[in-house]
Order: structure tokens, then sequence, then C-alpha cells
């Protein structure tokens, strides 16, 4: 995440510059150097002050990547709306929605956007569902957030669902990505009513999204250690509030679950989707192979076994 901010982007006008695109780019020495210099920073913070490296860390992981150019397209015939969020900050988000019956409410994760459905629309109206995308704080079309443009929390992202569900109608279902999908059984936990929950590469709770963070960045054991702390006083809320796989283990009346999860998942490693599969109530995990953690959102397979999934828990 962070190292796409750190991205240079420099026209290839030169013969050295065209033979650094053809060898990587100047995109990608741009994000090594980034990246190096931001690990240089965080040793000798982790030596000399682990609780100023920690909020730098915690600022890093909570500031929006830009978006960049993908497979994901617009859907034609949506019906975009502006939907109020609640709050003594004025805020909105956008959402958009295609097909009519029970409404299916679809959650990107961090650095996402609602386009990024675009492959599950068509077989969710198909199936008689309402798809309804939305586009969390900071992201997409959406407006910027209480922490401000360019930052993003998963308290937002809660928040964001429950409006969505309020303006559009009661979710017959969740289906959710990486910590949107956190966010989603979050919103279920605090008793967003839902009979079935997707959740796709999801992180099971805020801890470990900090630690695989961190790691990727190279913050040392010190700063990992204050990470918490640094992240309750920016949200203003326990991070245990966000654990999920502890407040599950302690509930019994939790809609059912179909958790996703490639085991080749470079940025949410298998074992911790899994470890929510394992906690969440009547939760059955089905593992892929060789989609990633981003190419499952497209893929056939996975959008079938999804739909299927809610259709069995429809009453129509």
């Amino acid at each position: 995440m962070t190292t796409q901010n750190a991205a240079i982007r420099t026209p290839y006008r030169t013969s050295s510059s065209r033979s650094r695109k053809r060898s990587g780019g100047g995109g990608s020495w741009g994000r090594r150097t980034g990246l190096a210099l931001v690990q240089t920073g965080l040793a000798l913070a982790e030596r000399a002050a682990p609780a100023l490296g920690a909020r730098a860390v915690v600022r890093m992981c909570t500031t929006v990547p830009r978006a960049t150019p993908g497979r994901a397209s617009a859907v034609p015939g949506g019906d975009r709306r502006q939907v109020n969020l609640p709050g003594p900050t004025p805020g909105s988000i956008v959402t958009e929605t295609w097909g009519e019956g029970p409404a299916v409410y679809l959650l990107h994760g961090f650095g996402g956007h609602r386009r990024s459905w675009h492959r599950f629309v068509g077989p969710l109206t198909q199936a008689g569902f309402r798809a309804v995308t939305l586009d969390v704080p900071g992201h997409g079309d959406s407006y910027p957030g209480v922490y401000g443009p360019g930052r993003s929390l998963l308290p937002e992202a809660v928040t964001a669902l429950r409006a969505a569900a309020g303006y559009h109608g009661p979710a017959h279902a969740v289906v959710a990505h990486s910590m949107g999908a956190l966010a989603a059984a979050v919103a279920c936990l605090d008793g967003l009513p839902a009979a079935r929950l997707v959740l796709i590469a999801p992180m099971p709770d805020h801890r470990s999204a900090l630690r695989v963070f961190a790691e990727a960045v190279g913050a040392g054991e010190r700063i990992q250690a204050c990470m918490p702390r640094a992240l309750e006083q920016l949200m203003q809320m326990p991070m245990s509030h966000f654990d999920a796989v502890n407040r599950a283990a302690e509930e019994d009346t939790l809609p059912p679950a179909l958790v996703i999860h490639d085991g080749g998942d470079r940025r949410v490693p298998f074992g911790l989707g899994a470890r929510l599969a394992a906690a969440w109530p009547s939760a059955r995990l089905h593992p892929t192979h060789g989609l990633g953690h981003n190419r499952i959102l497209h893929d056939e397979g996975v959008i079938a076994t999804s739909v299927d999934f809610l259709m069995a828990g429809s009453a129509r």
C-alpha cells in the first residue's frame, strides 16, 4: 500500500530510460527506493523512538493507496445514489444498485472501490438479487471521511455498510473482500441483520492487519508493540472491538458464512481466513488455488460458489 504511494512515474524519453522500462521500469525502481528509505527510517526509530515509529507506520497503513488502472470497469444500468453518513461530521458515500429482489451488499477492501465487484453484478441480478455496491469514505467516488483526505480506517467501513443498508433496505447478505470482510463481520457482530455472509480473503482482526503491514515495511518488534496503542488513539475505539475471531467465538446466533481464501494469497495469508472460519459459527471454508488476493474477485468459479451459497439462504 505504502510502496504504491512511493511509486515514481517518469516519462521514458532517453535511451537509458527506455532500457529501465524494459528491465522493470522507473516505477519499480521508485518503489524499491521508497521502501528502502522507509525501512532505514524505521530502523532508526526502532532503536531511538519506537512510539514515534509506530505512529508513522499506522499513518502509512491508513493512507489509501492511489487507484491504479485495472480490470474493473463500470457496469451499465446502475442506479447511483449519494448516501449521507451519521455523525457530527458531514459526510457521504456513493452507492450503485442493479436489479430487483433481496439486497446483497458488496463491500470492497482497503484501497478498492465499488467497481471491484463488476463481475458479481450480472450473476447476482440473474439469480434474482439486488446488487448494491458502495465506495467506503476516501475510496472511489465517495467523499473523504472523518480522518481527512487520503485516509481511511476500519470504523468508517462499518459505518458505511450500515448507512447503505439503512438507505437501500435490509441486507439479505453481504459479500465482502479483505479488510472489507472484517468490516462486514464486525457490522454483523454489532447487530446488522443479514441472512448470509460471504467473506473473501478476510482479515480476522485488526491486530493481524497491523502485523501483516508492519512486517511488509520492515517495522521492528518495539515499533510493532506500540502500534496497537497508536491505532486505538487514532480510532478512539479499542482494537478488541474489531477482533472478529474472539467476538464470534462468544456467539452462537450469527448468520452462516462462506469464507473463500486462496492458498497462495501473499497479502492476507490463508491461515488468517482459516482462523476466522474456524471461529465463526456455521462457517464453511472454501480454499482456492492460484488466484491470489485480488484476482479471486474475477474468478467465475468463486462467483458461482458465492451466488449458490446466497441462493441456498434465500426464502424466495
